[in-house]
Parts: structure tokens; C-alpha cells; sequence
């Protein structure tokens, strides 16, 4: 981070330096101590999202084939680089686990012991995910969650700026609670502010603002008949600003309408969807709120925080919701 002026403030761009922080997040809860193996993955997987902006293509279409231009050779190279580390890692977690060794309480330590340990209702083995299902696991739980987190906290940060009246009732509320102390995880159920901000910043800027799912087989969805294999895409983001469902202040900031939680903020309790619904939703959901609460308590802890003039509002979709033109932000020390 830059260093403060004279002034005890600072003015930067947030946006890459809360990509790195949830970069480094995941790493470790990801790979633990192939920590290093995990930031090499994090960069190419940046610099794989960077070059996805070039591409005018917004959406990935089954079946589709990118042109063979010297953007797509470079991303192609790094998918390969990626799997290649994670296999890496996945045949030496697995080779030391038949050894013998002790499960690491990581996210690939997790899932292959779940793997190796699979078993059915009656209590029979059944086979465990492959290496590659594994990899594909890895890849889609480390890009999405250090992605979510990384813009969730982006847009909080831009938001408490927009609104410094919510930006002293979160410190307050983490000041009462924890002090200038490192926040403890017990205390992040007593966060009612914090966390209604948070949902908050989720409903206005939901990190996806569209999902994409595909019929598997022929079926009835509202009354409608859909044949197999027809792509069913939910627009979050119009889903989320219904006046009727969210009320005549659905496009304004106004943390109050979760202060009795999501399942009473609108009128459909199924209306809030920045992590998906139903047995697709997000198994990340927790853990993006749990980072983002403790990331959120040790920044409201030591800054108070403002637009810089350099920054324009432009929300921006690529992947994910991002400012198109960086989060510049000045932070004063407290």
C-alpha cells in the first residue's frame, strides 16, 4: 500500500489492493502450506481475467470456439499452467495421503478425503471424484470466491464513501464491539450493522448479475414447458431493483430494509440472489461473508475513508461487477 502523507492520508486505487488481499485469503485456506503454489495460480488466474476483458465475447457459450489470436493462445497457455500446478498438487496430496499421512484441514485436503472416503446411504464405497474433477473444483472455488470477495468489498468501500453516515454507524459498531482489538470470530454474530451494509452493497452490485443454467431434461418451469438442453438465463440484477418486489426505494441505498434479515426484506423471500438459490447456491457464500466481515472490521478500525476526485462511478460487467475505472479512494488514518 502506498505510503501516508504529512496528513496521515493517502489516495489509491483499492481495487487490485483487496484483489491481492483476497488472493492471498485464499491461497492459504485453499492450499495451506503450498501457499506459494497457490499466489502463482492466483496471478496467472488475474492475468487471465485481464485478458477475458478484451474479448468481446460476455458470455461463455457452450460450444463456442474462441479465434486463435495471440490474446486467446496466451489464455489457453494459462489454463494449461493452472491445471498443471494444481494436478501437481493434487497427485502429491493424494500419493502422500495413501502413505499414510494425516489429512490437512485445507480446501484440497477436505475434498480429497471426502473423495477418498465416499460412501452411499447403505455405507458401501463408491468412487470419489477424479483428479481432474478435483482440479476443476479448485479452479472454480479459488477464481469465484477471491472474485466475489474481492468486488464485494470494492463496492463497500465505494458505498461507505458515497454515505459516511452508515460509514460512522459500521465503525461505532465494530469499535464497541472489538476496540482498535483484532477482530475475533465471536463477535461477528453482534455485527447487525456491518452486516446489513453488507447485504446491502450484495443486493445493489451482486457480483454476478446474471446466472445461466441449462435444462438437463424436458420440464415444466412456471407453467412453461422447457425441452432439454435450452440455456434458462435469471437476470439478478433487474431481479434485485424490482420496484415491486423491493418496494419504491429499490434503486436507492438503504441498509434498514435487512434490519429484520433477508427472508422480510421484500416481498419474495427467494429475491435475493447474489450466491445463486435452492442446491446450486454458492457453498462460498459463508466464507465471502465471513472474509469480508473481518477485512471490513480492520479497515473501519484504523481508516476513514472518501472518493478521490479521480474516481467515476461506472459499474462495469466482465465475469463479474467491477468498477470499470478503479476504486480510487482516500484513506485517512484514525
Amino acid at each position: 500500500m502506498r505510503s501516508l502523507d504529512p496528513n496521515n492520508s493517502c489516495e489509491l486505487d483499492v481495487y487490485p489492493e483487496l484483489q491481492s488481499l483476497t488472493g492471498d485469503v485464499i491461497s492459504r485456506i485453499a492450499f495451506g502450506s503450498s501457499y506459494l503454489d497457490g499466489r502463482e495460480i492466483f496471478q496467472l488466474q488475474s492475468e487471465q481475467a485481464e485478458r477475458l476483458l478484451t474479448n468481446l465475447k460476455k458470455i461463455i457459450i457452450p460450444g463456442y470456439t474462441f479465434l486463435p489470436t495471440r490474446n486467446n493462445r496466451r489464455m489457453h497457455q494459462i489454463n494449461r499452467k493452472i491445471e498443471s500446478i494444481l494436478r501437481t498438487l493434487t497427485e502429491k496430496r493424494m500419493k502422500a495421503m495413501q502413505e499414510g499421512e494425516s489429512t490437512k484441514d485445507d480446501l484440497l485436503g477436505l475434498m480429497l478425503h471426502s473423495s477418498m472416503t465416499a460412501t452411499n446411504e447403505n455405507s458401501q464405497s463408491i468412487p470419489g471424484m477424479t483428479i481432474e474433477e478435483v482440479i476443476q473444483e479448485c479452479k472454480l472455488f479459488y477464481f469465484a470466491e477471491s472474485e466475489t470477495t474481492s468486488v464485494l468489498l470494492t463496492w463497500t468501500m465505494i458505498v461507505l464513501s458515497m454515505h459516511p453516515e452508515w460509514q460512522y454507524r459500521a465503525r461505532n459498531e465494530i469499535l464497541g464491539i472489538f476496540g482498535k482489538n483484532k477482530p475475533e470470530y465471536e463477535g461477528f454474530g453482534r455485527l447487525k450493522t456491518v452486516t446489513m451494509i453488507l447485504y446491502e452493497v450484495l443486493w445493489l452490485y451482486p457480483p454476478a448479475i446474471t446466472f445461466i443454467r441449462k435444462t438437463c431434461k424436458d420440464m415444466k418451469i412456471g407453467g412453461i414447458a422447457y425441452p432439454a438442453g435450452v440455456l434458462i438465463e435469471l437476470p439478478v440484477l433487474f431481479i434485485h431493483h424490482d420496484l415491486e418486489i423491493w418496494g419504491n426505494d429499490a434503486l436507492e441505498f438503504n441498509p434498514e430494509r435487512f434490519v429484520e434479515g433477508i427472508s422480510k426484506a421484500s416481498k419474495d423471500a427467494g429475491a435475493f440472489l447474489p450466491f445463486g438459490w435452492g442446491p446450486r447456491v454458492c457453498i462460498g457464500q459463508q466464507f465471502v461473508l465471513l472474509e469480508a466481515k473481518m477485512a471490513m472490521c480492520m479497515s473501519l478500525q484504523h481508516f476513514e475513508f472518501s472518493l478521490a476526485q479521480a474516481y467515476t462511478h461506472a459499474p462495469h460487467n466482465v465475469t463479474f461487477l467491477r468498477p470499470m475505472h478503479g476504486a480510487q479512494i482516500k484513506l485517512c488514518a484514525i
